[in-house]
């Protein structure tokens, strides 16, 4: 249960993100975090609900381009720190694969000496990580209801990406790269 950690100074080896299609640990999650210097320590966790819009949710799916989603999550982590310099360890996972109603998709944590700069520092994370990770999610639903993939209203390439990959599917990285001229993904975050 090692987290990806690019290689860098300190600052950067004390935020933990990781991409996995394995089941998320809160507890395991918050230990990486838990610091004796500091008084907070806040999680955002989000998870698989049974229903969206009248239709009983059985499951999601996400996919994930991997390499850019733990670039795009340091990134937000280095973010938060401009934002609120005392916070001391950040954590950004997201699960890929099936993950069934009532299970974890994200946990976000952060620790902090005071407990004001952690919940905003988890906010600010969970708002950015859905509109610039590029992660996939396809709501199954129960019976023979056809599956949907879903992408968030926040993702800054919602309407453009969808577009360009027609109805079944929101872009692939590279089409909606290509779709954008270059810029971010679209993304389909929980």
């Amino acid at each position: 249960f090692q987290p990806w950690q690019p290689p860098g100074d300190q600052l950067i080896k004390m935020n933990f993100i990781e991409v996995t299609p394995e089941p998320l640990s809160l507890d395991r999650i918050h230990q990486l975090v838990v610091d004796p210097t500091c008084g907070a320590v806040c999680h955002f966790v989000g998870t698989t609900r049974d229903s969206f819009e009248g239709r009983e949710v059985v499951r999601l799916e996400y996919e994930a381009y991997e390499e850019m989603a733990r670039k795009e999550m340091l990134a937000i982590c280095l973010q938060a720190r401009q934002r609120w310099s005392c916070l001391r360890h950040l954590a950004i996972y997201h699960r890929t694969g099936l993950v069934p109603v009532g299970e974890a998709s994200i946990i976000i944590a952060v620790s902090s000496p005071h407990r004001s700069e952690a919940i905003k520092a988890v906010e600010f994370a969970i708002n950015a990580a859905k509109a610039t990770v590029p992660v996939w999610k396809k709501e199954i639903y129960a019976g023979d209801q056809p599956p949907q993939w879903k992408v968030n209203a926040e993702c800054q390439w919602a309407g453009t990406a969808t577009a360009s990959a027609g109805a079944d599917k929101p872009a692939s990285p590279g089409e909606a790269a290509s779709s954008a001229g270059g810029a971010r993904p679209a993304n389909g975050h929980a």
